[in-house]
């Protein structure tokens, strides 16, 4: 399986050579390509137009098996991909979120934290899910045949 990682940048000149680097070396779970040459910055960026149309242009652009959203900063270990990948090249899952709050979360603010915690209960009780980090950090989920997204 190839696995297309979506990097959406504004504001990140300072750390996006560093991500693009940690990207190139993250480790893959067995089934995944390992070939890393497709690395495709679109003028796209030029003009800011937000991190969601930024992700949904990536979207359209993907043509592997698997999508990854990593943000432009050094927030996110690209070091976890093998962990996030491995449920949907098992066959296990379709969409794999990320969580700040399943190992030990760190540098993130009391009053983020609680907001997190609220809006992470809120979406549960609206939406069924069973999610424990709203804001999902990672995201990766299985490409479509049909090139169509949710």
């Amino acid at each position: 399986m190839k696995v297309s990682v979506i990097i959406p940048v504004h504001n990140e000149f300072t750390t996006f050579q560093q991500v693009l680097e940690r990207v190139r070396c993250a480790p893959l779970p067995a089934g995944c390509s390992e070939e890393r040459t497709g690395i495709v910055v679109g003028h796209h960026a030029v003009r800011n137009a937000g991190k969601g149309m930024a992700i949904r242009t990536g979207i359209q652009l993907a043509s592997d098996d698997i999508v990854l959203i990593q943000d432009g900063d050094l927030e996110y270990d690209p070091n976890d991909y093998a962990a996030l990948l491995a449920p949907i090249v098992r066959g296990e899952a379709d969409v794999v979120y990320g969580s700040r709050f399943l190992g030990r979360p760190t540098g993130m603010a009391w009053k983020n934290r609680i907001a997190n915690r609220i809006l992470t209960f809120a979406a549960n009780l609206l939406y069924g899910a069973h999610i424990t980090d709203e804001a999902t950090v990672y995201k990766a989920f299985r490409a479509c045949a049909t090139g169509q997204y949710p």
